[in-house]
């Protein structure tokens, strides 16, 4: 085959240091955006950001030369930097993250799992979610690193 041809997607989640609910419904709005541009320039294709107070969901299409460690350092490094400047002196995200590949087939639910996510709150906690999403995908975990 004379050339390569990928179809990476990964709905990435992480959220505020300690779980604070500090991201506020008046701008958080603004902070997906500069998520979008954070990963449109890390070389990347938002196809999804949502979130509530504590936590953030992006469905990203990465390169097949992105480092998935790499990508994540520099997007909570970077939206770290302008939530601190701009919006929440002093503020963190968590350690961590969650990473799941998604299919082709799954991206509109996907994105569409994302865009609610302040209606899917309203009924499950993120521990609850995180858990869901790690047993979906049969990643062994220690619920001891869940909060």
């Amino acid at each position: 085959m004379p050339s390569t041809h990928t179809s990476l997607h990964y709905h990435l989640i992480f959220a505020t240091k300690h779980r604070e609910p500090i991201l506020a419904k008046e701008w958080r709005h603004e902070l997906h955006a500069y998520l979008g541009g954070i990963v449109n320039g890390l070389d990347a294709y938002p196809e999804g950001i949502g979130g509530v107070a504590d936590h953030v969901h992006l469905l990203v299409s990465l390169k097949p030369t992105t480092c998935l460690a790499d990508f994540m350092r520099e997007l909570k490094k970077s939206s770290s930097n302008w939530l601190r400047e701009s919006k929440c002196p002093g503020f963190h995200w968590q350690e961590g993250y969650a990473a799941f590949t998604v299919s082709a087939s799954a991206r509109a639910s996907v994105r569409s799992y994302i865009v609610n996510q302040e209606e899917h709150h309203r009924v499950k906690s993120f521990r609850e979610e995180l858990i869901d999403f790690l047993k979906k995908s049969g990643v062994t975990y220690d619920p001891r690193y869940l909060d």
